[in-house]
């Protein structure tokens, strides 16, 4: 038997018995993409310091094509503000507010003076802008560093936090880090990370 011959004597065996029906194979629709959820993440330790973590995976993120802002309430020293923002991975966009230096967790009674009313002036001004972007639905993930100490010195409405977190794009990510997270957006949280 040659090599022509054989070949043809296994197809037939694989082929179907004469004399049997092949059913044909019912109809379904076709696959669809699913919208992603966003989550509410939150990062805290009772020290500052949870940052890191939160800015490998907002770079990773970023780098992965997700468009990301971060904004570092409390870190000065840059001068920065919301014109001033670095572009980092083509889709992150890193925001600092345009203030001379970091902010302590609180500040003494003797220093409620102008120099702490434009410090306050400068972190409003970067949670408008914020505020401004998630709007403009043009955001996958924003990080919030340090925005509960934010709320307790006084210069963010804790109701204004929650109202953004309700009202954001469905898809967006809400990444909160720092001390003193308000119990009310505790609550709201999909995820928890806790450092100590």
């Amino acid at each position: 038997m040659n090599a022509g011959s054989s070949i043809n004597a296994q197809r037939k065996d694989l082929s179907p018995p004469m004399g049997s029906s092949l059913r044909a194979v019912p109809h379904t629709p076709p696959l669809q993409l699913v919208k992603t959820q966003g989550q509410v993440q939150i990062h805290t330790s009772p020290f500052r310091g949870s940052f890191s973590v939160v800015l490998s995976e907002a770079l990773r993120s970023a780098g992965l094509g997700s468009k990301v802002l971060i904004s570092q309430f409390l870190k000065g020293g840059v001068n920065q503000g919301p014109n001033g923002a670095i572009n980092l991975c083509g889709r992150l966009e890193w925001l600092r507010p345009a203030i001379e230096t970091c902010l302590p967790g609180e500040f003494p009674e003797e220093n409620l003076s102008l120099k702490k009313k434009s410090e306050e002036k400068a972190i409003k001004e970067l949670w408008e802008f914020c505020k401004k972007r998630i709007v403009e639905k043009r955001l996958d993930k924003i990080v919030l560093d340090e925005i509960g100490v934010a709320i307790n010195l006084g210069f963010i409405e804790e109701n204004d936090l929650i109202s953004m977190i309700n009202n954001r794009p469905s898809s967006t990510d809400v990444i909160l880090t720092g001390q003193s997270i308000p119990s009310k957006v505790i609550e709201m949280a999909d995820q928890i990370t806790e450092l100590r």
